[in-house]
């Protein structure tokens, strides 16, 4: 006798639906828009505490810059390249009903003699309305990203921006700032870098600098140097020439209590290459110290690589392989001039600054710790 067949046997199962996630409100959303030499990169998110939620976000390496060093304006192909990038963004914006936003352009365009002309071109065809940012305040938003990695043992920080045109450095000292309270205080620079009448104890700038040298720039400028090692060399001592300028607390520098936190896509593809990813991840990176003697083992096995090894090798990426050099000897001429071993690395720059300066003027931040 066949045994009996369980009821409901071979019946479809019934689907479980997870509900659709709500969408955001528009009336909570900020974007911020970072068009820069080499790359044209935005961010939607919305406050979550005391810091924010992305909901959508847009990366593009356009290559503004390309041609700048040498002809001192934007070129035909990079303008239409950044146009329909920044075609995209504006399609984002709408489709997100995004009203708070800050959109904003670098070096490459405050150094093109027909910037203006671009201006008005991407107003004309995008609707976007992209301000000219200066120096002062690219450098100040790059600090403002950084905070939440700032340790609260800090006294004396340096955040460096390597970009595609500039390197901005700022050098502040956290010791007159209570230990829970010093990543906050450098938060509240969004009002900018000389704070007066401040109630709360606040981050003091101690010197900062631009250096009109980024990957893009520095790279161009030693194109003619044939060989790989020569060329980077190069590319190091001379940036490091242009620090001269910039030296706080040259007599009296000590590693204790020293933190330096390096932004840009140089130093992430270094902590990528170190930690050996084939995919990048943004958790594994964000937050990373990485030690003077990691950095140099990374560098010389690029420079062992050699331009056809670069190009091929998957940590490194097909967008980044033009620049990595020019953006190791950056980071090489600065752990050479700094007191100190230790890196931390931050996946974050200048939209994360746009948005936390956003929200923190608004006061849609909650306070606490990070």
């Amino acid at each position: 006798m066949a045994p009996k067949r369980p009821e409901g046997a071979g019946a479809f199962p019934k689907p479980v639906e997870s509900p659709a996630p709500k969408p955001p409100n528009p009336e909570q959303l900020y974007a911020a828009l970072d068009l820069g030499t080499n790359s044209c990169r935005m961010l939607i998110a919305q406050p979550k505490g005391n810091q924010f939620h992305v909901v959508d976000s847009y990366s593009k390496s356009v290559q503004l810059g390309t041609g700048l060093e040498s002809t001192g304006k934007l070129s035909r192909g990079s303008m239409h390249r950044t146009i329909q990038a920044l075609k995209t963004c504006q399609q984002k914006l709408r489709r997100h009903k995004v009203k708070r936003m800050r959109l904003v352009a670098t070096e490459a365009c405050r150094r093109a003699r027909n910037s203006r002309d671009f201006m008005a071109k991407v107003k004309r065809e995008t609707g976007l309305q992209l301000d000219i940012i200066a120096p002062e305040e690219e450098a100040r938003l790059a600090v403002i990203s950084c905070a939440p990695l700032v340790s609260t043992k800090t006294e004396q920080l340096l955040v460096v921006d390597i970009g595609g045109g500039s390197t901005e450095l700022v050098w502040l000292d956290l010791s007159g700032v209570p230990h829970h309270d010093r990543p906050k205080s450098i938060m509240r620079l969004h009002t900018g870098f000389h704070q007066i009448d401040s109630p709360f104890p606040s981050a003091k700038v101690v010197d900062w600098i631009s250096v009109p040298l980024g990957v893009v720039t520095l790279k161009d400028q030693f194109e003619d140097v044939e060989d790989d090692a020569a060329r980077f060399a190069l590319m190091s001592w001379f940036f490091e020439e242009n620090l001269a300028e910039f030296s706080p607390y040259q007599n009296e520098q000590s590693r204790e209590h020293f933190q330096i936190v390096g932004t840009s896509g140089t130093v992430t593809t270094v902590a990528a290459s170190h930690l050996g990813l084939k995919r990048y991840d943004r958790t594994k990176v964000d937050g990373l110290r990485m030690s003077s003697e990691q950095i140099d083992r990374v560098i010389r096995d690029y420079l062992s690589l050699g331009p056809e090894g670069r190009r091929r090798d998957p940590r490194i990426g097909q967008d980044r392989q033009a620049l990595i050099m020019s953006g190791s000897a950056i980071l090489q001429a600065l752990m050479r001039t700094w007191p100190t071993d230790k890196l931390s690395v931050a996946d974050r720059g200048l939209r994360e600054g746009l948005l936390y300066a956003q929200m923190s003027a608004d006061g849609v931040l909650e306070d606490g710790a990070f």
